[in-house]
């Protein structure tokens, strides 16, 4: 228990609260609705449906206010580095930024299908009051009315409309109604856009199916304005429901029971998600200015298994190790932008990116990277960061383990060079000692363009006698037979004969419990940073990994997990 207090302690609490906040907003104005006395006449027409219907509309109020906020990255990165989110655990909340995203898009996704059914029942009752269906009450207070037709209680003023037809007309004939429909068809493309199969093989669909959100908060401002539930107001005399409520006959005839006036209440949504709009578009105005600034191609080169390498160059740009950007080549599309982690390092006078073919954006910008003549500037490319992530910390702990899969060794590969700069450099602020790093690949030609690096840094360790700075394993998870064979035959080789390093291959996956506990040993009073670019099922081992072998004395080895998210 306490080794998962240290890794998910922070995390749980602000989940608590979060739910908290959300569970009590639901109860106040459950019981709002239902008890309170301006709303008895309303109850009566449409029963526990109202405070069904209200309770959660406060509840999307909350949530729609914050879903906006952890993509606000400009805002993140600036509190990544502020002194109010100095501490290393508060920015392993920032890092966790999609993870809330996603939950209170859910959260949204639940409350609005709740919301809706409630509303869908109550304009049926709404429209059998009207037609005098129920009690007596229930078709007086339907059908009062004054000069001016706004002190009604019963929103479905006519019975012009046939019966059967009068729910949906009244639907698309109001600005509730027809906001209504807008939003919840604009949100269930925006979910069911956003699962995982979809993202990954059809991101452009994810894309922008996901821009929707611009309809739905349009909608959502203008939604209260029909003020379709209505209370009742203080009158002169004062209107007693208790008294008058039997008496609906005697309503402005006798003075105890004046004819009850009703009006909706006052649109709210917009004030709880002005704030972050506004935000939101200051957001997307920076990045249009850094899409309106020139970016220069200082190298191009195609790596093996299909990588592409970029080196640009942008004016007054800086970086960390660890950041990403965003790209967009207008050649491709005018609005699509994509995440990458630089893999340069801060020292340089560029900065790089990898890319890999994984969709048809990316298999695009390398088909026309690729029919370039020799020499030439590449396409126009929009450049909108960097972004701080979870691998900026990762020179704040003594000890790291760098875990990459695939091409998910590229913010490490900027963290790579970033170590052997400081080595050359001689640089007395460089507090780490010890770097772990793993990287796992399924096949021989992906570990080619990271070799040379490693066989940089292996020789520079060695000469200046600091070969137990950096202790590193490769990974192969994918081999046929032949290969089986060509391993076996060069063996007893002085170098790996896949990637020519001292360090031989692996082949499998690691044995993360004994590379934990070879950690964790050699490493008995240290506080070891675990980092990882890598699919979610690998960041679940880990991350109970580092609850596993952690331990409560914070005189001994505790393991923090930090995982990559854009």
């Amino acid at each position: 228990m306490g080794n998962w207090i240290i890794n998910q302690g922070l995390t749980a609490f602000i989940l608590v609260v979060w739910m908290g906040i959300n569970i009590f907003l639901f109860v106040w104005f459950y019981f709002f609705y239902d008890l309170g006395d301006q709303f008895f006449y309303t109850r009566h027409l449409l029963g526990s449906a109202l405070a069904w219907a209200r309770a959660p509309a406060a509840v999307l109020n909350f949530n729609c206010m914050l879903i906006l906020l952890p993509v606000c990255r400009n805002l993140l990165s600036l509190l990544r580095g502020s002194f109010m989110c100095c501490g290393r655990t508060m920015r392993k909340q920032l890092d966790k930024n999609l993870s809330f995203h996603k939950l209170v898009a859910y959260m949204i996704g639940l409350m609005t299908a709740v919301h809706m059914i409630a509303h869908l029942l109550n304009v049926e009752w709404y429209n059998n009051s009207r037609r005098g269906v129920y009690d007596g009450l229930s078709t007086a207070l339907s059908n009062l009315e004054d000069a001016g037709n706004t002190t009604y209680l019963n929103p479905i003023r006519s019975t012009d409309v046939d019966a059967q037809q009068t729910p949906t007309y009244f639907v698309f004939t109001t600005i509730a109604g027809l906001t209504g429909v807008i939003i919840t068809l604009a949100l269930i493309l925006i979910i069911t856009s956003s699962m995982e199969v979809i993202r990954r093989s059809y991101f452009e669909v994810f894309w922008y199916t996901h821009h929707l959100f611009i309809i739905f908060f349009a909608g959502l401002v203008f939604h209260g304005a029909g003020r379709i539930v209505r209370s009742q107001q203080t009158t002169d005399p004062p209107h007693n429901f208790t008294f008058c409520k039997d008496r609906f006959e005697e309503w402005g005839r006798i003075p105890e029971c004046p004819v009850p006036q009703f009006a909706g209440g006052f649109p709210q949504t917009w004030m709880w998600v002005i704030g972050p709009m506004i935000l939101y578009v200051f957001e997307r105005l920076l990045r249009f200015i850094r899409y309106t600034q020139k970016v220069t191609y200082r190298k191009i080169v195609i790596r093996p298994s299909k990588v592409l390498e970029l080196q640009l160059v942008k004016s007054g740009f800086k970086m960390e190790v660890g950041q990403y950007v965003f790209l967009n080549c207008p050649a491709i599309s005018q609005l699509e932008w994509h995440p990458f982690t630089m893999t340069s390092a801060p020292e340089e006078d560029f900065f790089s990116v990898h890319i890999r073919s994984a969709g048809d954006w990316t298999q695009k910008l390398i088909n026309m990277v690729e029919e370039l003549p020799e020499g030439a500037q590449g396409p126009k490319m929009g450049v909108d960061g960097p972004f701080g992530t979870a691998s900026e910390d990762v020179f704040d702990y003594e000890v790291s383990m760098l875990v990459g899969a695939g091409i998910g060794v590229t913010p490490f590969a900027s963290i790579l060079k970033s170590i052997w700069y400081k080595f050359k450099d001689s640089n007395p602020k460089l507090r780490t000692r010890k770097i772990y790093f793993y990287w796992l690949c399924r096949e021989t030609h992906a570990f080619e363009w990271f070799a040379d690096l490693l066989q940089v840094l292996e020789r520079e360790m060695e000469e200046r006698g600091m070969g137990d700075f950096l202790t590193y394993k490769l990974y192969l998870t994918g081999w046929d037979q032949s290969h089986t064979a060509h391993v076996m035959v060069h063996f007893d080789a002085d170098t790996d004969v896949v990637t020519g390093l001292k360090q031989k291959t692996h082949y499998g996956r690691p044995n993360w419990d004994k590379e934990f506990e070879q950690v964790r040993k050699e490493n008995p009073t240290s506080v070891v940073g675990t980092f990882l670019c890598g699919p979610a099922a690998l960041a679940k081992v880990l991350e109970k990994k580092c609850a596993k072998y952690s331990d409560v004395d914070p005189r001994k080895t505790k393991f923090y997990f930090n995982k990559e998210n854009f």
